[in-house]
């Protein structure tokens, strides 16, 4: 005798609001660049690290969440290496400076991206 675990819908749903989420970082990475571009009295607020570090750690959560879930479900581990990966360019641009050059953005964008990535992998394992 077989037992199916049904698990909430919330939870087949993480893939899709990790990447929807990832999406927005990539907004906001761009309007932080625009803004700053335009004013730095707006973009100072933007360019705070607590609300970088608040993203990371709220990305790592998620991430491991849906990425683990993922791992559990259908056994493939590359999205969820896919994902770390991603995770660990955008820790690492948290160290770059914010000189307006625009190298913290675009390797948080290339991180957000795979990280994206990853979670898209792991949500077409599962279907």
């Amino acid at each position: 005798m077989s037992f199916v675990l049904h698990r909430p819908h919330w939870l087949s749903s993480l893939d899709r609001f990790a990447i929807g989420l990832s999406g927005l970082c990539v907004v906001h990475c761009l309007a932080t660049s625009v803004l700053l571009a335009l004013a730095s009295t707006a973009g100072g607020m933007l360019l705070d690290p607590i609300f970088h570090e608040i993203g990371l750690t709220l990305a790592i959560i998620l991430g491991a969440v849906a990425l683990g879930r993922g791992i559990m479900k259908h056994g493939y581990a590359m999205p969820a290496a896919m994902g770390a990966f991603g995770l660990g360019v955008m820790a690492g641009a948290m160290n770059l400076p914010h000189d307006g050059s625009g190298g913290e953005a675009l390797w948080t964008i290339v991180g957000v991206g795979l990280l994206a990535f990853g979670h898209d992998l792991n949500r077409r394992a599962t279907s």
